[in-house]
């Protein structure tokens, strides 16, 4: 009995001494940036089996399917190194209510704000309303969920490693895509928030999209149901450009990609098996399996840098100063974080590859993944042509690959045969690069005719508004729309023209067609109209340029700095262009009939009588010397 006694002591004395180190590791390391932020859960035994289980049953029931299945393809939009982020739009309910979710590899859940949520914050999109779903259907409290407190719904709750945690009920509901997918509309389980805490409060963000493994994740429930093939790409923008694109289902790889193998049962994230960092065709120095500790090394979408152990961080740290060494170094934009920072390099980020070495991944099979700059630089905030390192030390041995490392790189995630694929390729040219597998490209929303008229069909889009609001084949004349600004800066004046030139950028049109149009104060906003006219000489904006502003604004694609404060996309209207009618035509005609008639006539007149004035001044013309008549002499008086 005093034995068990003994090691009871001597075991939670452990365990304690374990917690203390963890805790002063923490606030020995609070200047450097944020560590992981992968969902904090526990890998156990009886976690790993049934994930071989799920995996065992996915794939014969996918090998069941025929050959071609559709796709889900949706545009991705924000920038990574300015919000930290990707969002994509999914529409949820019945009629859809539209959300942006940050698209998060390693989270298994997808949630958005609920309307009876009683601690979230402000997003970018009105909360869920489940009572104003025809298709909402609480997932009912069984013995495979946490319950709520009525023992009625279930629950989830979800807590990230930089402590923000989101929690909430669990409901099922119609899920769209978007008109680019292909995959019609699918019932599917998410998250309805009733809490967040820490960074997802604050986040502009609505919510989180969950692509990791795991039964609850929007993949999972897709493979499963045999809608889409077991496997999903990504494809981040570059430095400088926001956006990219996603595809939920398979695709046919192509022939130049590189894959590193991908272990399901060693962690719920997707890993690959990293041997070894080249830095300017040299390879680190470091012991073998540096980039295989714990979880090994994790491709996590929803961090936005990426962090190395310790004795990897240095040793790519020192690579990269030594290669740089006639650069600059200069302070980081944040106080706070010790971040390693040059200066002289240019703004220009295509010179980048001059000035700084290019790195490579070199994988267990072998096969190399080449990184450029851009893949681990982000851009000074506070300094022209600065440029600092986006790779961190991580407090534990994992190594986290965050967005940086694959901007400008197509990811495929093909947990079918246990592999993630690579290649770099310019994001915004996704759409050509890849071939769908077996399904036809999907109808356009508008019509790619390069005639001056514009079509779009008549199809429901998914916010259950006609998606046709330039019905039939007309000219756009112009093209107007309403934002709400929420700013505490007095000078009004400035702003909105500091905003005309940035709009004017985001729509990619110029300045002088850009008009502001009407403000209004209201209580805690301004209400600002905007107008995009032609371009001179034209008197109709052209079907290109219509179209590309058109869908900036549905999609809500414009990004402004977050000096302006809260901003909102309202309403937006394109205008035709006035054509007149016959008898205003024949009027029209007349008029300027008229008018020219009067105009000629009142020249002739001009010219007859400047004519006569002249003759006039030579008739009373008297030469020089010539004699007076007598009557106009007159005596002179003594």
């Amino acid at each position: 009995m005093a034995g068990n006694w003994f090691h009871l002591t001597s075991s939670f004395l452990i365990v304690c001494y374990v917690i203390g180190f963890l805790i002063s590791t923490v606030v020995a390391e609070n200047h450097q940036r944020p560590p992981t932020v992968l969902p904090l859960s526990l890998s156990s035994r009886n976690h790993s089996l049934h994930r071989h289980v799920d995996n065992l049953r996915r794939r014969l029931f996918q090998s069941k399917l025929s050959g071609s299945t559709p796709n889900a393809r949706l545009r991705l939009y924000d920038d990574l190194l300015s919000n930290g982020y990707h969002t994509a739009r999914l529409w949820i309910g019945s009629p859809p209510q539209e959300f942006a979710l940050i698209v998060d590899t390693g989270s298994t859940v997808t949630y958005v704000p609920c309307s009876s949520c009683s601690h979230c914050g402000n997003h970018q999109d009105s909360r869920f309303q489940p009572e104003m779903s025809s298709t909402y259907q609480p997932v009912k409290c069984n013995p495979s969920c946490n319950c709520d407190d009525e023992q009625k719904q279930c629950t989830y709750h979800r807590r990230y490693a930089e402590m923000s945690s989101s929690s909430g009920v669990l409901g099922e509901d119609l899920v769209s895509f978007g008109n680019e997918s292909e995959l019609m509309p699918q019932r599917a389980v998410f998250g309805c928030e009733n809490v967040e805490i820490g960074d997802l409060y604050n986040q502009r963000a609505d919510g989180i999209m969950g692509l990791g493994r795991g039964r609850l994740s929007i993949m999972d429930q897709l493979v499963d149901k045999g809608f889409i093939g077991d496997s999903f790409s990504l494809c981040y923008g570059g430095m400088d450009v926001d956006g990219g694109a996603m595809v939920l289902g398979k695709i046919t790889p192509p022939p130049d990609m590189v894959f590193s193998h991908s272990d399901p049962f060693r962690s719920p994230y997707y890993n690959i098996e990293m041997k070894e960092i080249h830095v300017a065709g040299k390879r680190l120095e470091l012991p073998d399996g540096a980039f295989d500790g714990r979880h090994g090394t994790v491709l996590d979408s929803g961090t936005t840098y990426a962090y190395f152990r310790r004795d990897a961080f240095a040793a790519f740290r020192d690579a990269i100063l030594s290669a740089v060494h006639f650069l600059k170094r200069i302070p980081g934009p944040d106080p706070n974080y010790n971040d390693i920072c040059f200066t002289g390099a240019g703004r220009d980020v295509s010179q980048l590859p001059k000035i700084f070495p290019l790195v490579e991944m070199v994988f267990n099979n072998g096969k190399k993944l080449l990184l450029s700059p851009e893949n681990y630089l982000f851009r000074h905030s506070k300094a022209s042509g600065a440029y600092c390192l986006g790779i961190f030390p991580n407090s534990e041995p994992t190594t986290l690959l965050g967005g940086i490392v694959v901007q400008n790189t197509l990811v495929t995630y093909d947990r079918g045969n246990d592999r993630i694929g690579f290649l770099k390729t310019n994001c915004s040219e996704l759409w050509r690069r890849v071939q769908f597998s077996g399904a036809p490209a999907p109808t356009p929303l508008v019509s790619p005719s390069k005639d001056t008229q514009m079509e779009i069909p008549s199809v429901l889009s998914p916010s259950g508004s006609p998606s046709n609001v330039l019905a039939g084949s007309f000219h756009v004349g112009f093209i107007t729309f309403d934002m709400s600004i929420s700013t505490t800066d007095s000078n009004l004046k400035s702003i909105l023209k500091e905003l005309t030139e940035l709009i004017s950028e985001e729509l990619e049109v110029d300045n002088s067609q850009v008009c502001l149009l009407n403000v209004t104060s209201q209580e805690k906003y301004y209400l600002v109209r905007w107008g995009i006219f032609p371009a001179e000489p034209a008197n109709y904006i052209s079907n290109t340029i219509a179209r590309s502003i058109i869908l900036r604004l549905r999609d809500h694609r414009i990004q402004l700095p977050e000096r302006f404060g809260n901003y909102k996309l309202m309403e937006w209207n394109a205008e035709p262009q006035r054509k007149l009618t016959s008898w205003q035509h024949h009027f029209l005609i007349m008029l300027v009939g008229s008018v020219t008639t009067l105009i000629l006539s009142l020249s002739a007149i001009g010219i007859w009588l400047v004519h006569r004035q002249r003759r006039r001044q030579q008739t009373a013309y008297e030469p020089v010397g010539a004699s007076i008549p007598e009557r106009y002499l007159q005596p002179l008086q003594s």
